[in-house]
């Protein structure tokens, strides 16, 4: 008895058999002159007149004969796939997760739907953005983020000051130099503050959908391996489309 991977694995290459075939027989009998032929035969007005030999063609495509042999080339597809979805309808799988049972009888179908799902996931987790690592955060609750350390600097103002080079004499006045000097006048007190996650955060993440991903192909390989039996409905559409 074959089993539900089995029916899965073969069910493309008999899709796209059957598709071919159907394809051929659309094209043939599109073809008037295969469906075609003649049979002529000439007879001279008398025993004296010219002979000319018969001249036939032969009908090459017969619409029932095609019918009949893309209703059996088709009826394998369809016996394929109502044993798969037949098959699938009790194909069930746990999904386990550290020996903890996370889903219990999962269809194989809905395993499959999660299993495409997870993958998005896992680029939506590993892009999630993650805290500087030169910085120290801690969460601040009153702003629902995390926060750094304060840290002060000094605000500083450039001052005018007057530098005397030569004193003032009799013949001329003093020299004097004026030069700027940076006075403290106050002090900033800075926090950053940010939005994003801890690396541990997004790597333990991350380690949680890959331990799904994983759980959920068990789970999935184990529902496929589901004995199958085989479903003949070919038969009875095909009987009652063109019989």
């Amino acid at each position: 008895m074959a089993k539900l991977n089995q029916i899965i694995a073969i069910e493309k290459g008999v899709k796209n058999t059957s598709f071919a075939e159907l394809t051929e027989a659309h094209h043939q009998l599109q073809k008037p002159t295969l469906l075609s032929g003649i049979s002529r035969t000439y007879r001279p007005k008398d025993e004296e007149g010219e002979q000319l030999p018969p001249e036939s063609t032969r009908v090459q495509v017969r619409a029932e004969e095609i019918i009949r042999s893309t209703s059996e080339n088709l009826q394998r597809l369809f016996d394929v796939t109502a044993t798969k979805e037949w098959a699938n309808c009790e194909a069930k799988g746990d999904v386990v997760v550290d020996g903890t049972v996370l889903l219990k009888g999962v269809p194989a179908t809905y395993l499959l739907f999660l299993e495409k799902q997870l993958v998005d996931m896992h680029t939506f987790v590993k892009k999630l953005p993650i805290l500087d690592a030169s910085e120290t955060w801690v969460y601040d609750a009153s702003s629902d983020s995390f926060a750094t350390e304060p840290v002060q600097t000094v605000k500083t103002r450039k001052i005018p000051r007057n530098h005397v080079k030569a004193e003032a004499t009799e013949h001329h006045p003093a020299q004097v130099e004026v030069y700027y000097e940076d006075v403290s006048v106050g002090n900033w007190r800075t926090v950053k503050y940010s939005g994003a996650l801890p690396a541990k955060r997004v790597n333990d993440l991350l380690e949680r959908v890959e331990k799904l991903q994983t759980a959920v192909k068990f789970a999935r390989e184990d529902a496929n391996n589901l004995e199958v039996t085989d479903q003949k409905v070919g038969a009875k559409v095909f009987q009652y489309l063109f019989g």
